[in-house]
């Protein structure tokens, strides 16, 4: 098996060091970069092609979530995993809804860093077991309040939830052009936004997403 291309982001030298000091001995694990800022790390995934980024949260400038955010949607083939010293369930599920496959806390062993990133080739998420169970609780508390939208809508512009409802219709770029009044480059333009945000492939992926958690509802169009 090829060895996975590791890339460290975190503004800690030292903290850096001691992980690259890990990986040094790790037939399968290869560090390809290091980067101190969201910046870097966007230049440095461009250029180096890893298959892992493992990212802090707090650092200089733009923070890990916005990083990992910008990052899924220019390198949408790469793996983040959030290595972090927050424990708090909003950061961590800021994160996920940011795209990271994984949350880890900066406590955790050795050993299990590295059994959790070997998993991460197997198809698993790299994350603890008590981190799952927050997830799982705030699922549950989502489906108890079906009323309450989900969170995730608010990072949707009005502009964009009228765009993505009238897409649940089955319109057309040219028809939503003609109904909003803008350009059909304009539609394009929203419809990418919505699919980065969502982390979605499709335009029918997109509608039925919103269809599912309320935040459109089909007009009289579709009937």
């Amino acid at each position: 098996m090829d060895r996975c291309r590791l890339l460290l982001v975190d503004d800690h030298a030292l903290f850096r060091e001691g992980l690259a000091g890990l990986f040094a001995y790790q037939d399968d694990f290869l560090l390809v970069g290091e980067a101190d800022d969201a910046a870097t790390a966007l230049s440095q995934t461009a250029a180096l092609q890893p298959d892992i980024v493992l990212m802090d949260i707090d650092m200089p400038g733009a923070d890990g979530i916005a990083a990992t955010r910008r990052l899924k949607a220019e390198f949408p083939e790469v793996t983040v995993v959030m290595l972090t010293v927050h424990d708090a369930t909003d950061k961590l599920l800021e994160a996920i809804k940011a795209g990271a496959q994984g949350y880890l806390v900066k406590n955790i062993r050795s050993a299990e860093l590295l059994e959790q990133l070997r998993g991460l080739r197997r198809g698993e998420a790299a994350i603890t077991r008590r981190m799952a169970a927050r997830i799982l609780e705030e699922f549950q508390r989502g489906q108890a309040a079906p009323g309450v939208k989900d969170e995730s809508s608010q990072d949707l512009t009005a502009r964009e939830l009228e765009v993505l409802e009238l897409v649940s219709d089955r319109l057309s770029n040219k028809e939503i052009a003609a109904r909003l009044v803008i350009s059909e480059h304009t539609v394009k333009n929203h419809l990418k936004n919505i699919l980065g945000k969502l982390h979605l492939r499709s335009r029918r992926q997109a509608a039925d997403y919103g269809l599912a958690r309320g935040w459109v509802r089909p007009t009289d169009s579709a009937t």
